[in-house]
């Protein structure tokens, strides 16, 4: 009779959601992430608890219980422990779950150990850390991070052949002053319809020789195969697009146009129409319509509104790139929102800290945070239906 496990973790989550807990979340994270240690170390030793086998590697060694201060609050977790294998077992759930707290954690106490931490960002310090912050401490948690997160950063990527870009504005203390910086930020889909977060680079801007490095640096990773580019029309992107991805199909973010459009509308009763018009051509059945559906609309605000016409003249068939794909796989790939959800993310985070001490403080949390959403994605359903695409 095959011996069933003491521990039945989601059937104890309802209880826990709809129960009286003060902190239902932490508990959940809690139970998930013991339950997942205890199965990685099934894994590890290659036999269930009280099983025998010939493959065994070692024995289970009870479990270290540890608490950890998060933003969700304190965990009480039971790290299981092994003995007589030959590696040291090192649960990966743990530290990845916990990766981008250390981060932001590192980001407060520099903040904290060089003196220009404000009362919000010392309470939030207070709460994740407790108040035993020394410069060692600081340095140690920070060197250890940046070892992982680089090499997360370099690691091999591969064939993608969709390729999606944004970017988003940060505050970076540099010589006493606030100074905003750019955070760029990669992902992109593989052959088998996959999505994952590339790469991160914090910058002084967004100039062309900012957005060139961090093309080239996806580039010197491995990154090839790209056959579409979505991004909005950010400044210095399209050159270094150009220059790194030279031959590659643009497809500018219409979400970003639609916005862009409404500021060459003469009058506020026009928007809605207006809007409407775009949002026909970028939904048309195929790019013949679209073309002509344009070509009207361009014809119609000729008079009423002419520099109007002259942009969507201009603008508007840098959305079009799209219909070159199949229709099912159009409305993943004509705006840049897939990276919208990641943005947002960061802003959260971000936004605990206020304004970073440095770049590198700024990049490590930013890694993070991409690194613990990048492994979602990677380990979840196919994004992109994949189809026979046009050359």
């Amino acid at each position: 009779m095959a011996h069933r496990s003491e521990d039945n973790a989601l059937a104890s989550l309802l209880p826990l959601l709809t129960g009286t807990s003060d902190n239902p979340l932490a508990e959940v994270l809690t139970m998930l992430l013991n339950a997942a240690m205890k199965f990685e170390r099934e894994k590890h030793i290659g036999v269930a608890p009280y099983e025998r086998g010939d493959e065994r590697n070692g024995q289970t060694n009870g479990f270290k219980d540890c608490a950890f201060s998060t933003a969700l609050g304190k965990l009480g977790i039971s790290i299981p422990q092994v003995r007589g294998t030959s590696e040291p077992f090192r649960p990966q759930s743990l530290e990845a779950a916990l990766l981008s707290e250390k981060a932001l954690k590192v980001a407060l106490a520099e903040m904290y150990v060089q003196g220009v931490s404000t009362r919000r960002v010392s309470a939030a310090l207070e709460s994740l850390c407790g108040t035993n912050i020394s410069s060692m401490t600081v340095s140690r948690a920070r060197a250890e991070l940046d070892t992982v997160l680089t090499a997360w950063r370099e690691r091999p990527l591969g064939v993608i052949l969709f390729l999606q870009c944004d970017a988003i504005w940060v505050k970076i203390r540099r010589n006493g002053l606030v100074k905003d910086a750019a955070v760029l930020v990669a992902s992109g889909m593989d052959e088998a319809g996959k999505r994952s977060l590339l790469g991160v680079s914090v910058s002084a801007g967004e100039s062309e020789l900012y957005w060139r490095a961090f093309f080239e640096s996806l580039v010197a990773s491995g990154l090839r195969g790209v056959r579409m580019i979505t991004s909005d029309d950010h400044s210095g992107v399209g050159a270094a697009r150009r220059a790194v991805f030279g031959g590659v199909t643009w497809q500018r973010c219409q979400f970003h146009l639609q916005q862009n459009a409404q500021a060459y509308v003469p009058k506020e009763e026009m928007k809605n129409e207006v809007a409407a018009k775009i949002r026909s051509i970028f939904t048309a059945p195929n790019l013949v319509i679209a073309q002509e559906q344009l070509r009207i609309a361009v014809k119609e605000y000729g008079e009423a509104a002419p520099k109007l016409s002259l942009w969507l003249e201009r603008s508007i068939p840098e959305g079009l790139s799209v219909f070159s794909l199949p229709e099912s796989q159009r409305r993943f790939l004509r705006t840049s929102n897939g990276l919208e959800r990641v943005n947002k993310e960061l802003r959260r985070r971000f936004r605990v800290v206020g304004s970073f001490v440095s770049e590198s403080s700024c990049l490590r949390l930013a890694s993070a945070v991409l690194m613990e959403i990048g492994d979602e994605w990677e380990t979840g359903k196919v994004y992109l239906p994949m189809e026979k695409t046009q050359a």
